[in-house]
């Protein structure tokens, strides 16, 4: 008897992993996304959505620096809080996302780019996978214990600028109690983007973060 033969499986490609990146004005935002473009566009497509309230500097600053070529950096014009457009309403950034992927070859990560926004900032789950929140060692010590959504929810906490520490007098040994305080046993990692311009830990957490959605 004949049997036909299945018609094979066709299987959608799988989601670009969204990894938003959050924190207050001049922590490193910007600086980190160029660093983690650097390392990881040798081995994985990605692209970048940055937000900012009226201008597209986060945007321009990438593109400056080459990190990514042109049409893989979309700039989001928020005309409010950031929070709003990474938590509230977030068609815009979606929109955005869509067209990245609508253009370009199939994506491995997608970076979402908040603008500088306070301790609270967080990112909807229907817009991001994965978020990094990142503060600075020039706010002193002191803020790892204030809390706050971005400090004690996001899946890693980035406490940059290490390298400024002796010129602020803060205590890393302090934060990072505070820290491990706020978060349990969620990740916190300490960077400088001067001694470490790959971003070599945060790189590599990105993969591991990868790796488990792909599979």
């Amino acid at each position: 008897m004949h049997v036909d033969e299945e018609e094979p499986i066709t299987r959608q490609p799988k989601q670009a992993l969204r990894i938003g990146i959050g924190g207050p004005v001049g922590s490193g935002k910007t600086a980190l996304v160029a660093a983690l473009c650097k390392t990881l566009s040798k081995d994985l497509a990605l692209a970048v959505v940055t937000n900012d309230i009226y201008t597209t500097e986060d945007a321009d600053f990438l593109l400056r620096h080459g990190v990514l070529p042109a049409d893989r950096v979309t700039a989001v014009e928020t005309g409010a809080c950031p929070h709003t457009a990474i938590r509230d309403d977030i068609s815009t950034n979606l929109e955005a996302i869509e067209e990245l992927e609508e253009k370009l070859p199939p994506l491995d990560l997608i970076l979402v780019e908040s603008g500088g926004d306070n301790l609270t900032a967080t990112f909807s789950r229907g817009l991001i996978h994965q978020q990094i929140f990142v503060i600075d060692v020039a706010g002193g010590d002191k803020v790892p214990r204030k809390g706050g959504p971005g400090v004690t929810t996001s899946d890693l906490l980035v406490i940059n600028k290490t390298d400024l520490a002796s010129h602020v007098n803060a205590d890393l040994d302090v934060m990072d109690r505070d820290a491990k305080a706020k978060r349990g046993d969620l990740p916190v990692l300490f960077t400088s983007l001067t001694q470490d311009p790959a971003a070599t830990s945060v790189a590599a957490w990105v993969k591991e973060k990868l790796s488990e959605h792909t599979h």
